[in-house]
């Protein structure tokens, strides 16, 4: 997604306590508190599909935060495991289209190693382009072809971003196991991805992140 035009916004879905979830362990309430405190803006926005919107997510605020780093890799390798496990799937690496992937890969990826020193899950990010010089790579570090991988990225909307991503991986010889995204959008991105045969497993949702959960989406097309 673009900048946003307005920062005001940013920090209202701060202004009240969050509310104890029993179906979210401390690490998902806090990383969810974090997220509305820092990231969550309301206002009016250009996203990065041209569209107009009124909810922006500026995800990287919370991912490059140290703490937002710790929990957004607690949570993510735990979903990794459970979505793996349900699947029948291995995993040989995480990671996706730079920048807003970058973090959350590496994040899950300190936090496998914490849990397990022995586990060899690996991290990698997705170029835009190809380098045009050295080794010209379109995937930069721990990436093989034959590698079943999972696609990581912070927002989606239209899914153009994890879309890119997954081409890329395709191209390069690996298999995508399925998707995580830290935050799904709730505005077609979802089924795009899974119309092309990828499960998309989101940490939260819309609903979860917006000061108002019975608004729906406001966008429009510019």
């Amino acid at each position: 997604m673009l900048a946003v035009q307005d920062a005001r916004y940013c920090v209202a879905a701060a202004e009240s306590a969050p509310l104890l979830d029993v179906n979210r362990d401390a690490f998902e309430t806090e990383l969810l508190g974090l997220l509305k405190e820092k990231s969550v803006c309301e206002g009016n926005f250009t996203l990065a599909s041209g569209a107009q919107s009124d909810l922006y997510i500026d995800a990287k605020l919370t991912t490059l935060d140290p703490r937002g780093a710790h929990l957004v890799g607690e949570v993510g390798w735990r979903l990794v495991k459970q979505t793996a496990e349900e699947l029948g799937v291995h995993v040989d690496a995480i990671g996706g289209l730079t920048m807003g992937a970058d973090p959350i890969a590496l994040s899950i990826g300190i936090a496998a190693f914490r849990h397990n020193p022995a586990t060899a899950l690996q991290t990698f990010t997705v170029r835009k382009t190809a380098k045009s010089h050295g080794r010209h790579k379109l995937i930069e570090g721990n990436f093989s072809r034959g590698d079943s991988v999972v696609v990581v990225d912070d927002v989606i909307t239209t899914g153009g971003s994890t879309l890119q991503a997954i081409e890329a991986v395709e191209t390069s010889g690996g298999n995508v196991a399925f998707v995580l995204v830290l935050v799904d959008r709730l505005e077609g991105g979802r089924q795009a991805i899974e119309q092309r045969g990828h499960k998309v497993v989101s940490v939260f949702t819309r609903e979860d992140v917006v000061t108002d959960a019975s608004r729906q989406p406001n966008t429009s097309a510019t």
